[in-house]
């Protein structure tokens, strides 16, 4: 069995009564990607992978609709989330709880709510969070509840049509979404260590999405970045840190969500481990409604020159341990 932990999905009551108010872009999204709001297309295309199982994240953050606050999105979204895994166990082994992270207090209470139920099995935020980074004091209080619950933060990037340069209203050629949102993956990851986070809840545990973003490319760059601002320029910023800036960096688990290139996928497990990185896929984005992220995912893990044990830890083995499936 592979567990792909980082599969996307609007459940049925999201579809019923949250999209209709949504964003013309939301719902673009949503009519695009039948796959996301039709479960018989849904389970037509993963019946192509009966050895794949999908644990369940909401494509896109959660938003106030007319007549819905953001609390009450979520607790609709989470509701239908637990009854697909509750219906589908062999399908969906477990869902991430979405969060209104536009009031913290609100998102606390939902974590605790969702985190009662057994279908969920950590919670995700996107970053920014309406407009706010990951390390700020606001999320502090959710960072030490998910450490006590030991239990993952999925870190999804975010971006919208930011211009690329000043001179410019939005970001042309999609450059937004291809490059903008493993950009978004590395400043939070970077807040997020240099912050100290890491040394306030040393347990706490984030999946990045696509590998962790540029960080496993950028290894170095980071190094040599940070000793060069230090030595020459006076600005010490690991200074109050436990542990070498990199050794935070390498604290993150990664997925393997890089439209099956094998040669990324190597240096993702260069940096973090074969411990630290876990099978995911990010379905059903692509232009076949989630076959080709699947199919191409699994042969780039399939073509990787290491031992079937290690194959197997990144397809489940490091899903069932870190979420405790």
């Amino acid at each position: 069995m592979k567990i792909d932990i980082f599969a996307h999905i609007m459940p049925p009551e999201y579809v019923e009564q949250v999209l209709p108010n949504t964003s013309r872009a939301t719902k673009a999204i949503a009519g695009t990607t039948p796959t996301l709001t039709d479960l018989e297309q849904r389970f037509a295309m993963m019946d192509m992978f009966p050895d794949v199982a999908q644990v369940l994240t909401l494509a896109g953050p959660i938003e106030p609709v007319p007549g819905l606050s953001s609390a009450e999105v979520a607790q609709i979204t989470n509701d239908g989330l637990a009854a697909l895994v509750s219906r589908y166990p062999q399908r969906f082994p477990a869902a991430v709880a979405a969060l209104p992270l536009d009031d913290m207090d609100q998102a606390l209470r939902e974590a605790e709510r969702a985190l009662k139920m057994p279908q969920f099995r950590g919670v995700e935020v996107f970053t920014p969070a309406h407009g706010r980074p990951l390390d700020g004091l606001d999320f502090e209080p959710l960072w030490g509840f998910m450490e006590h619950k030991d239990l993952p933060v999925w870190i999804h990037p975010r971006r919208e049509l930011t211009p690329d340069y000043p001179v410019e209203s939005r970001s042309k050629y999609r450059i937004f979404g291809m490059w903008g949102w493993p950009y978004e993956t590395t400043v939070a990851m970077t807040r997020l260590v240099f912050s100290g986070v890491f040394d306030r809840y040393e347990k706490l545990k984030f999946i990045t999405h696509h590998c962790g973003g540029m960080v496993p490319f950028f290894e170095q760059r980071i190094a040599t970045w940070y000793e060069y601002v230090a030595r020459r320029q006076g600005a010490d910023y690991g200074a109050e840190l436990k542990k070498p800036p990199l050794d935070y960096f390498r604290m993150f688990y990664g997925d393997t969500a890089l439209n099956g290139s094998t040669a990324a996928l190597e240096c993702g497990l260069a940096f973090f481990g074969y411990d630290q990185v876990l099978f995911g896929t990010d379905a059903p984005f692509d232009a076949e409604l989630g076959a080709a992220s699947i199919e191409d995912t699994v042969c780039s893990i399939e073509e990787l020159n290491c031992s079937e044990e290690q194959k197997e830890r990144i397809f489940s083995g490091n899903a069932r341990r870190l979420l405790k499936l």
